[in-house]
């Protein structure tokens, strides 16, 4: 193999792919990415057996061929590297990699390319569900949070991602929160497809589609047991990565969420999205272990507008309240919820007033945002001690 690229192009790339890099693995091979030739570009490729990425760059490719190398090693080292052309040759009897690059070099031992599992691409012909990369981080943004990061319930670890007709909705729930988030699909998918994506790859997924205009390929595999995300370099771009994430699927059944969202609400209060936020965080400070925030929301009369009262209390630390404006319905209630929650949940309302439906101290809180369907978000509360 004997290839050079421009040192930014590769240090982008290895940053992309360095997420899938096994940081704890039996396999050596797994601490390592791939560098091969493969049309003309140079792929990098990383995996921990349950996520995959590959990222090709612009190249000149002299020879063809294909190595591993220790991801940390090349990664810090590309990265000091001064913003010039780097040359790449394979020793291929001893799997030693040489990089020169202006006045710097390196040789780094390497691990035959064979001993590398095989990360799917996809194929021609594979039936692939187009999404609007914008859309789709905002999905990601309003729901990954709520998923569960105890593994003690692996399905629950992942979001549901429900593509039915013209639509993709999206659900994570942990035990204690729900969220949901539904987008319209540009071409409607002619079967119902569900599948369970590990949160991390989600969240991955956002990250590497940050700057992304093109629509996100989507492809699940007939097996339905790995989904592929294909994210191409605008056209004529030769120097501009394309990305394929390839996640492992999570078995099993989803609970039905839709049994979680209450049917109805007893009060209903609109509220500024960011003073609340503001609020929940004032609160959250002084908060006990259990995160607990009291809300206390009274109706408004001919004389005082309705409001919200957030108090926190901590035996080590104190006590506090704030209370802000609110428009009302119904009747006033007392009810806690972790502060902790209500911060993640505002924190993604991308809307200037949020809406909070609540029913009674023992029932799910629900959260929407102001002139959006597309979102919906339920919190179990707290138990209030008196």
């Amino acid at each position: 193999m004997k290839v050079s690229c421009l040192q930014e192009n590769l240090a982008k790339g290895l940053s992309i792919v360095g997420r899938a890099v096994a940081s704890r693995s039996t396999l050596p091979v797994l601490s390592n990415v791939m560098l091969a030739t493969d049309n003309g570009r140079l792929k990098l490729s990383a995996t921990n057996l349950e996520l995959g990425i590959n990222c090709w760059v612009g190249a000149k490719v002299e020879e063809e061929g294909a190595t591993t190398v220790p991801a940390r090693l090349l990664t810090d080292f590309v990265n000091s590297l001064p913003p010039e052309q780097i040359d790449l040759e394979l020793s291929v009897r001893t799997q030693t990699l040489n990089l020169r690059c202006a006045r710097f070099e390196a040789n780094i031992k390497g691990i035959d390319a064979q001993e590398f599992p095989i990360i799917p691409t996809t194929e021609e012909g594979e039936r692939v569900i187009r999404l609007d990369p914008e859309a789709l981080r905002q999905m990601i943004e309003q729901v990954v949070f709520a998923a569960a990061t105890d593994e003690s319930r692996p399905i629950l670890t992942g979001v549901l991602a429900h593509f039915e007709g013209d639509r993709l909705t999206m659900a994570a729930a942990d035990g204690f929160r729900l969220s949901v988030r539904g987008a319209p699909l540009s071409q409607p998918t002619d079967e119902t497809i569900e599948v369970i994506i590990p949160a991390r790859a989600l969240g991955e997924l956002a990250r590497i589609s940050a700057d992304q205009e093109d629509p996100v390929e989507v492809v699940i595999t007939p097996a339905r047991n790995q989904i592929l995300f294909h994210l191409p370099a605008p056209a004529g771009e030769a120097q501009v990565r394309d990305v394929d994430l390839v996640s492992q699927l999570i078995e099993g059944k989803f609970p039905d969420y839709r049994q979680i969202i209450p049917a109805s609400y007893t009060t209903r209060t609109v509220i500024d999205t960011t003073g609340f936020l503001k609020a929940a965080r004032v609160s959250h400070l002084f908060a006990d272990t259990a995160n607990t925030v009291r809300l206390e929301i009274a109706p408004g009369n001919e004389l005082t507008p309705g409001h919200i009262t957030l108090a926190a209390t901590s035996a080590e630390l104190g006590d506090n309240v704030g209370q802000l404006d609110a428009s009302v319905e119904g009747e006033p209630i007392e009810i806690a919820f972790n502060a902790k929650y209500l911060i993640d949940v505002l924190s993604v309302m991308d809307t200037a007033q949020v809406i909070l439906e609540t029913t009674s101290a023992s029932s799910p809180g629900v959260l929407r945002p102001v002139g959006d369907d597309d979102f919906v978000h339920v919190i179990m509360p707290m138990h209030l001690t008196r």
